[in-house]
């Protein structure tokens, strides 16, 4: 049964306020932490990291989705250009979409070869276990969607002007490869599961319910502690010194578009 959106919302803030107390755990103690989110076209993971990052400080915890790799980055060792986005002391890196791309589209859709994708799931786990080696705190997410759940999505976005961008080509082509991706996926978890960097996986029919489950489940597994900060007082306006501002008429205002709207 779907949450309530009142109980949603307020849950949702709570879970927030604790995002947070997790920024500024990691900010002290100069941490870093990695969020891998993946899975399934319109399963839900873009909603769930605005969600994550909707009150964090930018400067702190930033989200990382790589476009198409260049020419040159073709050319590369295969992690070489996910390392430069990984954090440094004090930051929260979240991916959406990552290195895993290689296991799912780059393997079903052709755009690697057989030899390229069994080397990725060779090397995936050693590359992740150097991560966590170094100190790295690395949480992967995947967001399990329904067929059924997933073409409603894609015709949702068709038809919304304000999401209709979300929905492309590759997208269309996941329909028609449902098995493709989901023999990809099992495999990937089966080299890549691993007792020192787990996948957790999120049910995300409930696109409510997947959020919350994700954000608490992050939340429980890390060690952070609610660090104490500096009292702030706003000090007292200073007395004028004769100020004035220049006339509005010799600056380019924007228009009040808002006056035209009938609600005044």
């Amino acid at each position: 049964m779907a949450l309530k959106k009142a109980v949603y919302e307020g849950e949702l803030l709570r879970l927030q306020t604790e995002l947070i107390k997790l920024q500024e755990w990691v900010r002290v103690e100069g941490a870093r932490l990695v969020v891998v989110f993946e899975g399934r076209d319109a399963a839900g993971k873009g909603g769930t990291i605005k969600r994550v990052a909707e009150h964090l400080n930018p400067r702190v915890a930033r989200i990382a989705a790589l476009p198409t790799p260049t020419e040159r980055e073709r050319t590369q060792w295969y992690f070489q250009r996910y390392v430069e986005h990984l954090p440094a002391a004090g930051e929260i890196v979240l991916f959406d979409r990552s290195w895993y791309n290689r296991a799912g589209v780059e393997h079903v859709m052709g755009f690697c070869t057989p030899a390229e994708h069994r080397l990725f799931l060779r090397q995936c786990p050693a590359f992740e276990r150097m991560l966590v080696e170094d100190g790295i705190l690395l949480r992967k997410y995947w967001f399990s969607v329904s067929d059924a759940v997933q073409e409603e999505r894609f015709r949702a976005r068709a038809e919304d002007p304000l999401r209709r961008w979300k929905l492309s080509p590759m997208d269309l082509e996941s329909l028609t490869r449902w098995e493709a991706y989901s023999r990809a996926k099992d495999e990937m978890l089966v080299h890549t599961d691993t007792e020192d960097t787990p996948w957790y996986v999120v049910e995300s029919d409930d696109k409510r319910s997947a959020r919350l489950n994700m954000i608490a489940h992050l939340l429980s597994s890390l060690p952070y502690e609610d660090v104490a900060l500096p009292s702030l007082t706003l000090p007292p306006r200073p007395p004028s010194t004769g100020y004035q501002r220049p006339p509005k008429d010799l600056q380019n205002a924007v228009p009040d578009h808002a006056s035209t709207l009938g609600n005044h």
